[in-house]
């Protein structure tokens, strides 16, 4: 896990070294992103893994570096967690975007929905108007939270 970590935090600073002032950032190239995010989820209450699959809608706020949207995720477990939320994205490099989402949360087992945010950071490889990449998540919900490290596929207009 450590090994991980190093890779992870050289790959960053590698990419934060090579930024080049002038360029123009992520969010010129396109106002619009629908994208898709697998990955195993490490729910750290219950000490097990899971499959997650996460769906967005984005919306690039004009001549910013921020962007607004919609966002939902599927936790396939015994009891099938659901999120879905508003997103508040920002891009302080090309290709990397943060994005915060506070949402609810609920089980298909029970009634009971709870409040939830998720923090996330992705980097993009863009090919054309398509985008592959790694993505970091920390999900909080009142009875549950959960991290997940996956791959994000994404189409922009």
């Amino acid at each position: 896990m450590k090994t991980l970590y190093y890779i992870i935090l050289f790959s960053f600073t590698q990419t934060l070294a090579a930024q080049d002032p002038d360029s123009s950032i992520h969010s010129d190239t396109h106002k619009n992103e629908i994208g898709i995010a697998n990955s195993p989820v490490y729910l750290l209450k219950e000490n097990e893994f899971a499959y997650s699959l996460h769906a967005h809608y984005i919306r690039g706020l004009k001549e910013t570096r921020f962007g607004i949207g919609v966002g939902y995720e599927r936790i396939f477990d015994e009891h099938n967690h659901n999120t879905i939320g508003v997103i508040l994205s920002y891009a302080p490099l090309e290709h990397l975007a943060l994005s915060l989402s506070p949402g609810i949360t609920f089980a298909d087992i029970d009634a009971n929905i709870n409040l939830g945010i998720h923090l996330e950071a992705l980097y993009e490889f863009e090919i054309g108007i398509f985008h592959i990449g790694p993505v970091a998540e920390f999900a909080y919900a009142v009875k549950d939270y959960h991290v997940s490290l996956g791959l994000h596929f994404g189409f922009g207009f």
